[in-house]
Order: C-alpha cells, then structure tokens, then sequence
C-alpha cells in the first residue's frame, strides 16, 4: 500500500509540472520551465522510493502498469478540475482498458518458478554478509588472545 500512495502523490507532483502551466500561457516560458522543474523534484523524491520499495512485492513490469494506471487517473481528475476538461468517450475506454491491463498483471503476483526475487536474493546478500563479519570478528578476537 504503501508503493501505491507514494506513486499516487508521485504523480500529483509530475501532472502539476506537465500541465499546469497551461493555465498560465502568458507567462515567460523560462519562468514555467523553472517552476516544472521544482515540481518534478518532489516527483522524483516520492516515485524512486515508491519503486525501490515496491520492487520486491511486485515485478517491474506491475510497477510501471500501475504507475501509467494512476498517472491517467491523477490526470483526469486534474483535467476534470483544474483544467475544465472532459475526457471523450474514447478516451475514457482507454482508461477502463489499461485498469483492466493492470488487474490481468496483478492476477498473480508470484515470480517465475526457480527464479528469485531481487528483495530476496538481496537478503540472501545480506545474511552472507553478516555471517561473514560474525566469522571475521571471531577471527581478530581470536588472535587477540593468542
């Protein structure tokens, strides 16, 4: 849950800094680049961590599937509100479409038979690790007392 709500508010930060600025078309250029910039910071804060952490739970292939699900869904809430924009018939049976891609993805979420997860071979990573600096350390305060 915690993968979704960060890819969720992600995405606020990411269609604020693609769209928002049509709302201000006066404006100098320059002046909306920077300001789609200092919003795509906070984007890129929240959708790393979202990734890293998900990635264990869900393969990569489901994270960019609900990532494009929840980006269309952050975008016609922000078109319906902030830019008075109804989506067309079409373009709605394209969104019911790739909600209905995302939930065949999520059918199963088990990995491929014999193959390990990342999450799981890092722990393995991780327990090599410590075993090896338990035999290392009881190595040096062994020669300690000889």
């Amino acid at each position: 849950m915690r993968t979704i709500l960060l890819l969720i508010a992600s995405n606020v930060f990411m269609t604020m800094a693609w769209y928002g600025h049509l709302s201000f078309k006066k404006s100098p250029l320059w002046i909306v680049i920077l300001a789609s910039w200092l919003l795509a910071l906070p984007e890129y804060a929240l959708q790393v961590p979202a990734n890293r952490w998900g990635h264990g739970q869900f393969t990569a292939t489901q994270l960019k599937l609900f990532q494009e699900v929840i980006s269309l869904s952050v975008f016609t809430v922000f078109a319906l509100v902030y830019l008075r924009e109804t989506p067309r018939w079409n373009e709605w049976l394209a969104m019911v479409l790739m909600i209905g891609v995302v939930l065949l993805t999520s059918l199963s979420t088990r990995r491929l038979e014999g193959r390990p997860t990342s999450s799981a071979t890092d722990e393995r990573v991780a327990a090599g690790e410590r075993q090896s600096a338990t035999i290392h350390s009881g190595e040096r305060s062994g020669t300690g007392n000889d």
